[in-house]
């Protein structure tokens, strides 16, 4: 039996209220929500205009996913993976109040290559359980090591093809942010200047990011090779990595290539890879969480 066949654990409805701080487009936020829908939990959402942030002016720390938590007391999580790992431990232990885990994640200040100062958190990927919690979830450890290594992969591979590939060329490029622009949040002259200089920059960004992360002249064929790493990995005798019902690792990968859905890089990703059903079983599982909530 393996972690995620053994339940998905349940709160008593009201004892948890969350509010996402997100943009609709942003990887790290189709994460979060991803995991969220599929436990069942109730969330506001609040769409963050990406110029003026004036919607997060009352955090310091300036990006998304914010997740705002009242379990008792208002608490600000941040980081898409803390934010997962501290409701995963939530959910599973009752021994500490939400606050005490989330203390169990502290935000380490580290300086880039490029001297920009940014908060790391070294133990994101655990979950804090106890011996007895730990087996119960994790019947081996090399299922624990397994969903970590993936997450982090999640994080730290997969994420970096997305912009390369949806700005690939100026007409992709102006495409995505057409999408974007009509999923988020925009004025109407905010969104038009957005739509056409946001194109024209990211594409120029998305050549510096393909140069940074190493990427092949066709960006298409990293995405192909990591989807199809990913497919192997969760093998031909799962339905998931985490066996009859999706782990963290699946939640993550299947929220990361979200975010291209509706863009002719989700597309060709569809007929030029094995990812299909694994994605297809995906969304099925989440609609039917989603519809019992």
């Amino acid at each position: 039996m393996e972690a995620s066949d053994l339940f998905l654990p349940q709160l008593p409805a009201g004892s948890l209220q969350l509010t996402l701080y997100q943009y609709k487009t942003c990887p790290f936020c189709s994460k979060v929500r991803a995991f969220l829908d599929y436990h069942g939990l109730p969330y506001e959402i609040v769409e963050v205009n990406p110029i003026m942030r004036k919607e997060i002016k009352f955090s310091s720390y300036r990006k998304v996913p914010i997740l705002l938590a009242n379990a008792g007391s208002p608490l600000q999580l941040n980081d898409s993976s803390v934010i997962i790992s501290a409701i995963k431990t939530y959910l599973i232990s009752k021994r500490n109040t939400l606050e005490e885990i989330v203390s169990f994640y502290p935000p380490m200040k580290t300086v880039t290559e490029q001297g920009k100062e940014v908060f790391e958190y070294g133990n994101k990927y655990w979950l804090m359980l106890d011996e007895k919690e730990t087996k119960r979830i994790y019947p081996v450890n090399e299922v624990r090591v397994e969903e970590m290594k993936w997450r982090k992969w999640a994080d730290d591979w997969l994420v970096h093809l997305i912009s390369p590939n949806v700005y690939r060329t100026p007409r992709e490029a102006l495409a995505s942010f057409d999408y974007i622009v009509r999923e988020g949040k925009f004025g109407t002259v905010e969104g038009f200047f957005a739509k056409y200089l946001g194109a024209v920059a990211m594409f120029f960004i998305s050549k510096r990011l393909k140069k940074r992360h190493h990427l092949q002249d066709d960006v298409r064929e990293d995405l192909y090779e990591a989807v199809n790493e990913w497919v192997k990995a969760v093998g031909k005798h799962r339905l998931f990595m985490g066996g009859n019902q999706p782990n963290l690792a699946d939640l993550a990968v299947y929220g990361v290539l979200r975010v291209m859905e509706g863009l002719e890089a989700f597309d060709d990703m569809m007929v030029h890879t094995k990812i299909q059903p694994w994605y297809q079983r995906m969304e099925e599982v989440i609609q039917r969480a989603e519809a019992a909530v």
